[in-house]
């Protein structure tokens, strides 16, 4: 099951938030990439193309999703939630399924007799 929450539904104020504390949804694990400066929070886009933050509950969750050589660390929602929005990431997606890719939508040629 996917949950999705608002910026409203974060308790506390992120400024003060300890990364590790729980939160709403208690600590998360958050995937992360290398970065310049050690890892960066890795962002996905939701199926409407909007930029979204992704956390799991779970490591179990997060391995069955992206895979066991996935990086992650440990944050709190509003930690998270401090990190990403400033990129444009004002949803948190918790928990998501694997889905499909997206469809192909590039216009195919009709085909020719020969």
């Amino acid at each position: 099951m996917t949950h999705r929450t608002s910026p409203g539904e974060a308790a506390g104020d992120p400024e003060e938030a300890d990364p590790c504390d729980g939160g709403p949804a208690g600590p998360l694990h958050v995937p992360v990439r290398p970065g310049p400066a050690g890892v960066t929070v890795r962002l996905f886009r939701d199926s409407l193309g909007a930029r979204t933050a992704v956390a799991f509950t779970t490591q179990d969750r997060l391995v069955a999703v992206l895979g066991p050589w996935q990086q992650w660390v440990r944050l709190s929602e509003p930690a998270l939630r401090a990190l990403t929005a400033p990129l444009g990431a004002v949803a948190l997606t918790l928990d998501p399924q694997l889905v499909a890719p997206a469809a192909d939508r590039t216009p195919r040629r009709a085909l020719t007799a020969a």
